[in-house]
């Protein structure tokens, strides 16, 4: 699946982006509001991850600026199945791209793809110390559910503290289940 915004292209993955999407999210002040990203994380990070396998339904996307001339790799979003069964959005923008907006665009495009999917309802969550991820969600619709959890962060070797939030996608007509 592919999507296009104002400024980016949406699409999956492929081996030859490793070395980009290593350069791209090798920053550990990424890396750390990451659930499941281990830091260091380098080139056979990047590899293992575009070769992991997809799931067929829900997808993940690498965020490319449009340009010019060739795309460059700014970020990554998607979603995830959470172990209660809920669908989770998530994403990332490299640090030179941070307060330009590329999360919310990228974002309010994966709200539609939801949507066309046949989702009821999104979660999301982001580390306590990370509110600007609570801004993005906020601007999204997303409302905070008022439950704040442990979750494990692989950068960080622990459980932190994350805020939940939910955004309600039915629109009272017939969807899949999400």
């Amino acid at each position: 699946m592919f999507a296009r915004t104002e400024r980016l292209l949406l699409r999956p993955g492929w081996a030859e982006d490793a070395l980009a999407l290593a350069r791209a999210i090798a920053d550990e002040a990424i890396v750390r509001n990451l659930a499941t990203a281990p830091w260091p994380y380098g080139h056979d990070e990047a590899r293992a991850f575009l070769e992991a396998p997809q799931d067929p339904v829900l997808p993940t996307f690498l965020l490319m600026k449009r340009t010019d001339g060739a795309p460059e790799l700014i970020g990554a979003a998607g979603f995830s199945r959470r172990d209660n069964g809920g669908v989770e959005l998530g994403y990332w923008i490299a640090r030179a791209h941070w307060g330009q907006g590329y999360a919310t665009e990228a974002c309010k495009q994966l709200v539609e793809i939801a949507r066309t999917i046949g989702v009821t309802r999104l979660e999301a969550s982001h580390f306590i110390d990370n509110p600007a991820s609570g801004r993005v969600l906020e601007k999204l619709g997303f409302v905070p559910t008022g439950r704040i959890a442990p979750r494990h962060s692989c950068a960080r070797g622990g459980e932190q503290l994350t805020r939940l939030f939910a955004l309600d996608l039915d629109d009272g007509s017939e969807a899949l289940a999400a």
